[in-house]
Protein backbone atom coordinates (compact mmCIF):
# COMPACT_ATOMS: atom_id res chain seq x y z
CA UNK A 1 0.00 0.00 0.00
CA UNK A 2 1.13 3.23 -0.79
CA UNK A 3 1.44 6.68 1.44
CA UNK A 4 3.73 8.69 -0.95
CA UNK A 5 2.31 12.64 -1.69
CA UNK A 6 2.16 13.68 -5.29
CA UNK A 7 0.83 17.54 -6.00
CA UNK A 8 -0.40 17.65 -9.54
CA UNK A 9 -1.54 21.05 -11.87
CA UNK A 10 -2.34 20.02 -15.20
CA UNK A 11 -3.07 21.84 -17.76
CA UNK A 12 -5.69 23.89 -16.68
CA UNK A 13 -4.05 25.16 -13.76
CA UNK A 14 -5.98 22.60 -11.59
CA UNK A 15 -4.15 21.08 -8.97
CA UNK A 16 -4.86 17.76 -7.68
CA UNK A 17 -2.99 16.07 -4.61
CA UNK A 18 -2.79 12.49 -4.89
CA UNK A 19 -1.57 11.12 -1.18
CA UNK A 20 -1.70 7.45 -1.25
CA UNK A 21 1.10 6.98 -4.28
CA UNK A 22 2.71 3.44 -4.40
CA UNK A 23 6.48 3.75 -4.62
CA UNK A 24 7.87 2.79 -8.01
CA UNK A 25 5.21 4.39 -9.34
CA UNK A 26 5.91 6.51 -12.05
CA UNK A 27 4.42 10.01 -12.76
CA UNK A 28 2.93 8.96 -16.14
CA UNK A 29 1.31 6.01 -14.58
CA UNK A 30 -0.25 7.97 -11.55
CA UNK A 31 -1.29 10.62 -14.06
CA UNK A 32 -2.79 8.60 -16.61
CA UNK A 33 -4.22 6.35 -13.79
CA UNK A 34 -5.89 9.41 -12.12
CA UNK A 35 -7.09 11.43 -15.69
CA UNK A 36 -4.81 14.45 -15.28
CA UNK A 37 -5.57 16.51 -18.11
CA UNK A 38 -2.15 16.95 -20.59
CA UNK A 39 -0.73 14.00 -19.80
CA UNK A 40 -1.21 10.64 -22.02
CA UNK A 41 1.72 9.04 -22.48
CA UNK A 42 1.57 7.78 -25.53
CA UNK A 43 4.22 5.69 -26.13
CA UNK A 44 3.40 3.59 -22.99
CA UNK A 45 6.67 4.77 -20.87
CA UNK A 46 9.33 3.79 -22.84
CA UNK A 47 11.04 7.71 -23.17
CA UNK A 48 9.62 7.63 -26.66
CA UNK A 49 7.37 10.34 -27.24
CA UNK A 50 7.18 13.55 -25.12
CA UNK A 51 3.54 13.46 -24.37
CA UNK A 52 4.25 13.01 -20.63
CA UNK A 53 6.34 16.14 -20.16
CA UNK A 54 5.89 18.24 -16.87
CA UNK A 55 7.72 20.48 -15.29
CA UNK A 56 9.33 19.78 -11.30
CA UNK A 57 8.35 22.87 -8.74
CA UNK A 58 10.67 24.38 -7.11
CA UNK A 59 13.67 22.51 -4.79
CA UNK A 60 12.20 19.34 -5.87
CA UNK A 61 14.04 19.27 -9.06
CA UNK A 62 17.52 19.13 -7.17
CA UNK A 63 16.27 15.60 -5.63
CA UNK A 64 14.96 14.27 -8.97
CA UNK A 65 17.67 14.86 -11.04
CA UNK A 66 18.26 16.03 -14.73
CA UNK A 67 17.12 13.98 -17.73
CA UNK A 68 19.35 11.12 -18.83
CA UNK A 69 20.62 12.02 -22.31
CA UNK A 70 17.73 9.88 -24.11
CA UNK A 71 15.09 12.07 -22.14
CA UNK A 72 16.51 14.84 -23.03
CA UNK A 73 16.52 14.35 -26.99
CA UNK A 74 13.30 13.54 -26.18
CA UNK A 75 12.55 16.62 -24.74
CA UNK A 76 14.19 18.70 -27.15
CA UNK A 77 11.55 17.90 -29.20
CA UNK A 78 9.66 20.13 -27.52
CA UNK A 79 12.19 23.01 -27.15
CA UNK A 80 9.35 25.79 -27.68
CA UNK A 81 7.81 24.49 -24.01
CA UNK A 82 10.97 23.16 -22.81
CA UNK A 83 12.60 24.81 -19.69
CA UNK A 84 15.13 23.79 -17.48
CA UNK A 85 13.18 21.99 -14.78
CA UNK A 86 11.52 19.30 -17.57
CA UNK A 87 11.63 16.22 -17.26
CA UNK A 88 9.15 13.62 -18.85
CA UNK A 89 7.03 11.81 -15.84
CA UNK A 90 7.61 8.32 -17.36
CA UNK A 91 11.18 8.65 -16.41
CA UNK A 92 10.30 9.87 -12.70
CA UNK A 93 9.65 6.68 -10.17
CA UNK A 94 8.19 7.84 -6.95
CA UNK A 95 10.65 7.12 -3.93
CA UNK A 96 10.58 8.28 -0.16
CA UNK A 97 12.86 11.01 -1.12
CA UNK A 98 10.10 11.95 -3.55
CA UNK A 99 7.11 12.10 -0.80
CA UNK A 100 5.62 15.29 -1.21
CA UNK A 101 6.75 16.70 -5.13
CA UNK A 102 4.96 19.02 -6.91
CA UNK A 103 4.55 18.75 -10.89
CA UNK A 104 3.06 20.80 -13.18
CA UNK A 105 1.72 19.72 -16.35
CA UNK A 106 3.98 21.36 -19.76
CA UNK A 107 1.58 22.55 -22.29
CA UNK A 108 1.87 20.38 -25.10
CA UNK A 109 3.92 21.24 -28.30
CA UNK A 110 1.26 20.24 -30.74
CA UNK A 111 2.83 17.20 -32.04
Amino acid sequence: MGNLKVTYTDVKGETRIFDDVEEGTSLMELAKRQGVEGIFGDCGGGCACATCHVYVDGDWFEKVGPPDDIEFAMLDMVADVMKDNSRLGCQIKMKPELDGIAITVAPSSGF
